[in-house]
């Protein structure tokens, strides 16, 4: 009888692309890698790849031990990546004890991946306070009512803790932001990007901050 799991495994194997689309050379990079960045993205955007600032954001906690989640890029200032979340949650704990993280997005339609190591800092709660006013009252109202991260018991809690908030903020379009709640800006000091090539020979280009100037280098696939 055939072992099913192998035939699993095996299907999984053989899944796989040709990258043919695009090539990415030293010679036609931007000298800053943020200006770099800005232009894939703005080429993301112009493909309507879905969701181009879906980013994976990867922290550690006390013992080393690595986390990994979506979150969503909400704007570039002063060179700097910017994501809001609850600062109670796992990841917004990890942030506060250990700053280094890294990103990474991944535009499958272009055949593209930017990685990004660098150091996060929380954003100005005047900044934080901004954006939260700009969000839709209902993300509001559930940045208000979900513990992020915290064990529940079940999603009713969550339904009955939404209606707490709406019950406390009645009459309210704009609800003030949760003291818990805010932003971090992630300050790069390694970015590299990559051009998917025809039989697994990738173009790599990465930049490595050396005090203020950024060095280029193209990285072996």
């Amino acid at each position: 009888m055939p072992d099913s799991n192998n035939k699993f495994m095996s299907d999984i194997a053989g899944i796989r692309k040709e990258y043919t689309l695009e090539s990415l050379d030293i010679s036609t990079v931007l000298p800053n890698p943020v200006a770099q960045f800005e232009r894939w993205f703005q080429e993301a955007v112009n493909a309507k790849v879905a969701e181009p600032n879906a980013m994976f954001l990867a922290t550690v906690n006390e013992t080393g031990r690595p986390s990994a989640r979506i979150v969503l890029l909400k704007g570039i200032e002063d060179g700097q990546f910017i994501f809001y979340t609850n600062h109670q949650s796992r990841k917004g704990q990890q942030l506060e004890n250990n700053a280094a993280c890294a990103l990474t997005f991944f535009w499958p339609d272009l055949e593209r991946q930017v990685r990004i190591e660098g150091v996060a800092s929380r954003v100005s709660s005047d900044a934080a306070e901004r954006y939260f006013q700009s969000r839709p009252r209902a993300s509001q109202v559930g940045a208000w009512s979900s513990p992020q991260s915290a064990v529940i018991g079940s999603r009713t809690i969550l339904e009955q803790r939404v209606q707490e908030i709406e019950k406390r903020f009645e009459g309210k379009e704009a609800l003030p932001k949760p003291a818990q709640w805010g932003g971090y800006q992630v300050q790069p000091y390694q970015m590299e990007f990559w051009q998917g090539r025809p039989s697994r020979l990738h173009d790599r280009i990465e930049y490595v901050l050396d005090g203020t100037q950024w060095k280029i280098h193209r990285l072996a696939p």
